[in-house]
């Protein structure tokens, strides 16, 4: 019997009243007392903690880290000022997807990275496997703990927490990072998330993430905030058509054909997967990734793996389904051929048995407002 790997936060959760499932390996609430949609609503409301510490995390550093990261990379991660926090793809020669993930440019020779907790062991194999004997890769993740503090009100909370850059977080523009102590804890601070809310991320040292916790929930449960588990981070990521690795992304499929193309600088020089892409382009593609709706009358949700029908045959795949939320109706994302992905084209998808119809949207199916 496999046993399970615990994130610093692990007995947090049980006093929490979290119901904990086996998540690729982990033991991880996937929803507290409160359940899933007014966890929610709490993140669009107001704000919400999230345990990402299962996340893998690195750092690559060395004289040659900034070519090893643009060899690595499909976005310019190596051109990128110092403070800035990049998302990218990790891409085979073949143009699949390895990974998408996050890179922070500390300088020159020194870049953080964090992992899809899944994909962990894979990420940093491939890094080492193509790093110049002159880039080193630290694997940091047994020793970092990973805090996600999302919603409206998330920056001005963690802005107003006793710390070394009290009053200043809340003018860092989003995609970038610091270093500051909060609430006694030092922390890479960025602002980044994956819930299409404004807010943070905290990496820390495990033995400080109760503490780090303990400081945020105090602050948020006066707001209305409330701790969050994997469930309502799924749906509030497809409700921002945020792409998860393993559903929308995998080898078998390319940025490009992902609708990550706005992540992809051919022009950039050269790096792993690069001539595939540029083949892909100059080709033109066959298929797509697309969000879809649903119409709330019709009381169905596409979930993964659902077949796209054309005349009664399958033609396409659901990647990501669920209901919707913060929007009416259900969403959901599957590739389907290019003929099917322009905006307001009828789609067919089986669900368990029946036909049903479905209408391909461009943009996030939430947006939140400014």
């Amino acid at each position: 019997m496999e046993v399970l790997r615990k994130t610093p936060l692990h007995d947090v959760h049980r006093q929490l009243g979290a119901k904990l499932i086996d998540f690729g390996g982990w033991h991880m609430p996937v929803q507290y007392a409160a359940g899933t949609i007014k966890e929610h609503k709490a993140v669009r409301a107001s704000v919400g903690l999230f345990d990402v510490s299962h996340m893998g995390e690195a750092y690559l550093r060395g004289s040659k880290a900034r070519a090893t990261v643009g060899k690595l990379t499909t976005n310019a991660v190596e051109a990128a000022p110092v403070g800035k926090a990049v998302y990218t793809l990790l891409c085979r020669p073949s143009g699949g997807i390895v990974d998408d993930c996050i890179f922070y440019k500390r300088a020159d020779d020194e870049f953080f990275v964090i992992v899809n907790a899944s994909n962990q062991a894979k990420d940093l194999e491939w890094f080492r496997d193509h790093a110049s004997v002159d880039c080193g890769v630290d694997d940091v993740s047994d020793q970092t703990a990973l805090i996600a503090v999302q919603g409206p009100k998330a920056v001005a909370m963690v802005d107003a927490l006793p710390g070394s850059k009290q009053g200043q977080l809340a003018a860092m523009p989003s995609f970038t990072f610091t270093d500051a102590e909060i609430a006694g804890v030092k922390c890479v601070v960025a602002r980044t998330g994956y819930t299409g809310e404004d807010g943070f991320e905290l990496a820390c040292q495990n033995e400080d993430a109760v503490a780090l916790w303990a400081a945020l929930l105090e602050a948020a449960t006066p707001l209305g905030g409330l701790p969050i588990g994997l469930a309502a981070r799924d749906t509030l990521r497809l409700e921002s058509k945020l792409p998860l690795y393993g559903n929308d992304l995998d080898d078998d499929h390319s940025p490009l054909e992902a609708g990550l193309g706005w992540a992809v600088k051919l022009d950039k020089g050269d790096f792993l997967g690069r001539a595939a892409l540029l083949e892909q382009k100059a080709k033109g593609l066959e298929r797509q990734l697309v969000g879809f709706t649903i119409d709330e009358s019709l009381r169905a949700i596409a979930r993964h793996g659902y077949a796209v029908l054309e005349e009664g045959l399958p033609v396409g795949v659901v990647t990501s389904g669920g209901p919707g939320i913060s929007v009416p109706g259900a969403v959901g994302l599957a590739y389907v051929p290019t003929r099917l992905a322009a905006a307001g084209t009828k789609l067919s998808i089986d669900c368990r048995g029946k036909a049903v119809a479905a209408t391909v949207v461009t943009g996030k199916f939430y947006k939140r407002a400014k």
